[in-house]
């Protein structure tokens, strides 16, 4: 019986083929202009790029212009590419200069469809920015897609980990950018610390198209790009606030050993309060006052430290210093340190050198960062399982664009087995079957350690000629991919997700070919090399598409169905036929989220013997609704994550835009002045009362507060004295003073040195006090959860007294401005160079590892002394482009 909805599709099709066929017309133009570009000169057709900036300029948009730039693009690519985009690779581009998420099929040429919307946006004159998930594709794509700009007239540029801020600038000025994620985002956050305008490297966020959107979007959506550096020695507080925590009884607190948490009791709080205020460190009557934010923070580490953290445990003391200990393997983690202050806790309850605490000097999201552009697109190979996602949080609608030849792979009904043990065991069997029968085979896992263990059980079984890609992508694991599609070849890969290199039945001939014959020179020699190449991959495709082509076997099932498509859609590229199969055991993570205790009751009353396994479409049913409950609640705390950093983004942008104000303004003599009436007035408040009489003012601490603020001795106290005086003459005579010691000083020193002088005073108190916020920002998300506790819900209350927060940092940004301004001594001399940013680190965890993925790494890429603990698998600080363990590593 088929429902409504299933026969509403079969007569109208669904929603996505009907916006596909919307642009069959489109199509049909492009394609009727084939003939007539076909017999344009090479000179011609590339004078088309100027043809076309001309009718922009002359009132045209981008999208007027589609039909004749794809035609051009195309035919361009026929010469300079020797590739003729197919006409659903027009849809694609289509789907992408519309703003929306092409999802294509591993092997339907994304990289190519990408150069049509590219193209088209380059000729707006903005800047395009094509995001890759690493350096090696950036660097590839902007050579290999660089030939079809380049002979169209257009610029190309690459940003790589590295390079200098010149090589960036330089490289933002093109028509066409390159770039990772990572060095976008940092580059921006980078940006908002400098100076002047000239020493920024971006040029705007106009429109970017992300290849393998749901990696960057979806999956590193969690973990934000942090740029930080050394904070303030406070050893003393921590000193301080450790010496109260002997001091409490048991009532003071309570313990929850099984979720790792300890928190204070209403008499706990209020004995705290007491010491607190005792020692001069609480701030207002309550230790949870807004103002008191980084004392909470300081305080409930401190109790950690003393009732969750055992020495001996969970740490031990050696040589002067705290060293973790690793929970799962009891091995100590030198180096590693717990962040957030936590580590400092521990430091002074041993009594041992308390190290600097990092403090965070910029940070941002990428679904923040890439929300600020006014075009954005994306391409993929897997994406519809997320589009409620990218609708709701990007405003991206996901097409997904037919393959230019028919699907031809055998998809499979997985294979369960009672235990982990036989599923190796079983999957183990297949393998070596496989690869006996030489159909080439690639093996996913879900883990580092799962493919570790696989590889060691099929060394033990005898089959020893296989691969093993487990670490981040670089050119040696491009070319082992390109070849997994060799007959006979056994790949084990833990995650196949943007590695941006198909796997092509028979292997990849260009890719041997730069490979074996690197060092041998043109000429007829090697000629005929190449020419042997190309037979011998025809002959082993013929090979491997008579054996089924690629036959895809996954370990496990990954919590995502979009992870598990990626592995899947490795076979059977371009119409090739091809096999996949998923072997999985009751105590996969998946499985026993299931419930597999009762299949596996169910199981043994049906007479399952020990390496048997079940198969039936009903299982696969059943995961897939497992999954998406999986990936329901990841996207409500990817969700939930976002509605906090929107608070601490609408902030940043504010403050970005301030800076960006302030450098662009000719004079700030306004501004400083307007600073300077703000802070006497709030400080003749508050030693004023509104309708006070003079006795009752406090004159003689005005007073110090205005030599404090302002550096004036000025007879305040007398002039309370004076009959009939109230607080708007004090205020307007105050100023007057202060007015007129402000323009003395900058008729004396002349308008460009003092413009100079409040502009690097006014930005750089601007950064002290963000780099102060955003910690605070951090401290009070740390404790703020505990007010749903109290029926109040943590979100509101984050944003209530975030924006309390921002209203403080104002204020004091006011007050410090003028206080430094009136004690700055100006003297006449040249001007020197921009002040200098405070010493950086980069930082963001890879999802997949955990790793940071820029651990150590320093802008100082040229003194080696200079970098710290590296991490084996980080980038090497030096530039290289290679890992520290392949690179100045193999020296450590």
């Amino acid at each position: 019986m088929v429902s409504f909805g299933g026969l509403a599709r079969l007569l109208l099709g669904s929603a996505n083929s009907r916006r596909v066929k919307r642009f069959e017309p489109t199509v049909r133009a492009i394609n009727a202009l084939e003939p007539e570009l076909a017999a344009l000169s090479d000179e011609a057709l590339a004078a088309r790029t100027t043809h076309f900036r001309e009718e922009i300029a002359g009132g045209k948009s981008i999208n007027d212009l589609l039909v004749p730039v794809f035609a051009t693009v195309r035919e361009a690519a026929k010469r300079s590419l020797g590739m003729r985009p197919f006409d659903v690779q027009l849809i694609g581009g289509m789907v992408l200069a519309s703003g929306a998420i092409a999802e294509m099929r591993t092997g339907e040429g994304k990289t190519l469809v990408g150069t049509l919307p590219v193209y088209l946006a380059a000729l707006e004159g903005k800047g395009v920015h094509v995001v890759t998930v690493n350096d090696y594709l950036a660097t590839r794509d902007s050579a290999w897609m660089g030939r079809l700009y380049k002979y169209l007239g257009l610029t190309v540029g690459v940003i790589t980990h590295g390079i200098s801020d010149e090589e960036r600038r330089d490289a933002y000025a093109c028509d066409i950018t390159y770039a990772t994620n990572n060095e976008l985002g940092f580059d921006y956050l980078r940006d908002n610390m400098k100076y002047d305008r000239g020493q920024m490297v971006q040029r705007g966020h106009h429109f970017a198209i992300i290849d393998e959107v749901d990696s960057i979007l979806i999956d590193e959506a969690r973990t934000p790009l942090i740029i930080s550096g050394p904070l303030d020695d406070r050893s003393d507080l921590y000193k301080t606030i450790d010496a109260f925590i002997p001091q409490l009884s048991e009532g003071d607190y309570e313990v929850d050993e099984k979720q790792r948490q300890v928190s204070f009791t209403e008499e706990g709080t209020e004995k705290l309060e007491g010491l607190l205020t005792a020692a001069g460190h609480l701030q207002g009557e309550s230790l949870y006052d807004v103002e008191n934010v980084a004392i909470v923070h300081h305080v409930n580490n401190a109790l950690k430290a003393h009732k969750l953290f055992q020495r001996d445990k969970d740490y031990i003391v050696r040589n002067d210093e705290v060293v973790i200990i690793d929970e799962f393997t009891g091995r100590m983690m030198p180096g590693r340190r717990f962040s957030e202050g936590l580590h400092q806790a521990l430091e002074a309850k041993e009594a041992v050198k308390i190290q600097p605490e990092n403090q965070t000097l910029a940070s941002i999201t990428f679904q923040n960062y890439f929300r600020m552009y006014s075009r954005l697109a994306g391409m993929t190979g897997t994406a519809s399982t997320e589009a409620s996602e990218f609708a709701d949080i990007y405003g991206l609608e996901v097409v997904e664009i037919p393959t230019n030849l028919p699907v031809q792979r055998i998809d499979e009904d997985d294979e369960v087995y009672r235990t982990a043990e036989e599923k190796f065991v079983a999957i183990a069997d297949e393998i070596k079957a496989a690869a006996a029968r030489r159909q080439p085979i690639l093996v996913g896992t879900t883990s580092i350690e799962k493919s570790e263990f696989l590889a060691e059980m099929l060394r033990k079984s005898g089959l020893k000629d296989f691969q093993v890609l487990n670490a981040r992508y670089h050119e040696q694991e491009a070319y082992i991919v390109a070849q997994a599609g060799v007959p006979g070849a056994v790949t084990i890969a833990t995650n196949m997700a943007g590695r941006g290199t198909d796997i092509q039945l028979g292997g990849n001939a260009d890719m041997r070919i730069d490979h074996e014959l690197k060092d041998l020179p043109e000429g007829p020699e090697r000629d005929a090399r190449e020419q042997a190449i190309r037979d011998d991959i025809k002959r082993l495709k013929e090979e491997a598409l008579s054996l089924g082509g690629l036959y895809v076997l996954a370990t496990e099932r990954h919590e995502s169905r979009r992870i598990d498509n990626q592995l899947r859609g490795r076979s059977g590229r371009q119409g090739d036929p091809g096999r996949s199969k998923f072997y999985l055991s009751l105590q996969d993570d998946l499985m026993r989220i299931f419930g597999s205790e009762r299949m596996d009751t169910m199981l043994t009353r049906l007479g399952l013997k020990d390496g048997e396994a079940i198969v039936h479409p009903w299982i696969n049913k059943a995961l897939e609704k497992a999954q998406k409950k999986v990936e329901a609640r990841n996207f409500d705390i990817r969700k939930n994550l976002l509605k906090y950093d929107d608070v601490m983004n609408d902030q940043r942008r504010v403050i970005f835009d301030q800076r960006l104000e302030l450098m662009d303004a000719a004079g700030l003599t306004e501004t400083v002045d307007d600073m300077r009436h703000e802070t006497i007035s709030n400080l003749v408040s508050r030693r004023i009362p509104e309708r006070a009489y003079p006795e009752q003012w406090e004159s003689a601490a005005l007073q110090d507060d205005i030599r404090e603020s302002l550096n004036l001795d000025l007879p305040i106290v007398e002039w309370a004295d004076e009959e009939g005086i109230d607080d708007s003459d004090i205020r307007t005579r105050i100023t007057e003073a202060a007015d007129a010691a402000a323009q003395s000083k900058a008729e004396r020193f002349g308008p460009e040195i003092t413009t100079y002088v409040q502009r690097s005073i006014v930005l750089q108190t601007i950064d002290a006090l963000w780099r102060e916020h955003l910690v605070n920002l951090d401290h009070l998300r740390s404790v703020v959860g505990f007010r749903g506790y109290a029926q109040r819900d943590p979100l509101n209350e984050y944003k209530s007294e975030g924006f309390e927060l921002f209203g403080t940092m104002l204020d004091n940004l006011r007050e410090r401005v003028t206080q430094q301004l009136s004690r700055v001594e100006l003297q006449q001399r040249p001007v020197e160079e921009e002040p200098a940013l405070p010493p950086m680190q980069a930082h963001h965890m890879d999802p997949q590892t955990g790793e940071d993925e820029f651990a150590g790494a320093v802008p100082n890429s040229g003194t080696p002394s200079s970098w710290g603990t590296v991490s084996r698998n980080a980038l090497c600080p030096c530039g290289s482009g290679k890992k520290f363990k392949h690179c100045h590593g193999v020296l450590a």
